[in-house]
């Protein structure tokens, strides 16, 4: 169903990104992007790790003068929007609360509607930005430091939970591999750059969660489920008993990413095993990584099943996903708009698949 076209302000302070995008478009039609502005705080890499409060007040300072950038970026002003956009979650909740408080008083003072977006939700909506082709039905993947979720996407606005992390999220795991390899934070891009040097030989890591037993098949709680912990420790293990860890290093990681890719593949593939869709769309930091995204590519060619990868821009956590999902979720202005560091997953269901009603 599509409607007049409505120009959206979006903003997205749930991490350490503060982030406000101009989007353009016609509810169930063509966007287009007409700004985005993203400044992530450097001050995280001194602890190889988020600092909340750091985080907090780093927006604080961030969030006017970000929102004036996109708004000057796009060429308007705040009168010529019809809608703002903010995420209420999930998140750091004082983060989320800096960009709830400041679009609430934005909203006020402009007279203009006010919509809360989930972050997760957003990111399947982040891809459809860049390639037209990124829509439902699909497989959403998203996977990111603090979220990974396979989601079953037959329509905007109708989600089935397939699988989700039982421990550390895949980019968690990443982080702290390479925080272990000495590599820094963030350590998903670190990673990704030593072992493109690595020998693929040298380690074989475990992969949870994916043998095919007796005791696991499809159906079974842990069939589409992924875990990371065990595989952590086996790069601890290994890299206690590593003598030389320069000389190890790129061969470590290499071992670490190729497992990790494994495990995610074969979740992806088992997904679709189940649910025939045609295309797998990825959202999140992780959807960066080029080695995943060739992995599953390739793999998935096979099957006539296309893979559809964001830009590192709108991969990672941003504003323009925010007002695209805002341009969804327009008709929902007007509601109350809270931060909350758990904020339910709307439309998300588990079990049988959320087909939309027929018209």
């Amino acid at each position: 169903m599509t409607g007049a076209a409505l120009t959206v302000l979006g903003i997205e302070t749930s991490c350490d990104e503060t982030s406000a995008a101009v989007v353009r478009g016609v509810p169930g039609g063509s966007t287009e992007l007409r700004s985005c502005v993203i400044l992530s705080q450097d001050v995280h890499r001194v602890y190889r790790g988020i600092v909340p409060e750091l985080a907090s007040r780093a927006h604080l300072t961030a969030v006017a003068p970000v929102v004036d950038r996109a708004l000057v970026d796009a060429g308007l002003a705040v009168r010529d929007l019809d809608l703002i956009a903010v995420t209420e979650g999930p998140g750091l909740v004082g983060a989320l609360l800096v960009g709830v408080s400041y679009a609430k008083g934005l909203a006020l003072a402009a007279d203009r509607p006010l919509v809360g977006i989930h972050h997760l939700e957003a990111h399947l909506f982040g891809t459809a930005l860049e390639d037209p082709a990124a829509v439902p039905p699909f497989v959403g993947l998203v996977i990111s430091g603090g979220h990974t979720l396979l989601i079953d996407v037959p329509a905007w606005g109708h989600y089935r939970l397939l699988g989700e992390t039982r421990d550390d999220a895949v980019g968690e795991a990443f982080d702290k591999v390479g925080a272990l390899l000495g590599l820094g934070f963030p350590g998903g891009p670190a990673i990704e750059r030593e072992a493109a040097r690595g020998d693929p030989s040298r380690y074989r890591f475990p992969r949870p969660m994916v043998h095919r037993g007796a005791g696991q098949r499809a159906g079974d709680p842990d069939w589409l489920d992924l875990s990371m912990s065990g595989l952590k420790t086996a790069v601890v293990h290994a890299v206690r008993d590593v003598r030389d860890l320069e000389a190890e290093r790129p061969h470590l990681a290499r071992g670490f990413q190729d497992a990790v890719i494994d495990v995610v593949r074969i979740k992806v593939e088992r997904a679709l095993e189940l649910t025939a869709r045609p295309r797998v769309v990825l959202g999140g930091g992780v959807a960066c990584n080029r080695a995943l995204r060739a992995a599953l590519a390739g793999a998935l060619a096979a099957r006539d099943v296309t893979v559809h990868a964001p830009s590192p821009r709108i991969a990672t956590d941003n504003a323009a996903m925010i007002a695209r999902a805002g341009l969804f979720r327009h008709a929902e202005a007007g509601a109350p708009v809270d931060a909350d560091s758990r904020l339910p997953f709307p439309g998300l269901t588990r079990g049988a698949s959320p087909e939309p009603p027929r018209p």
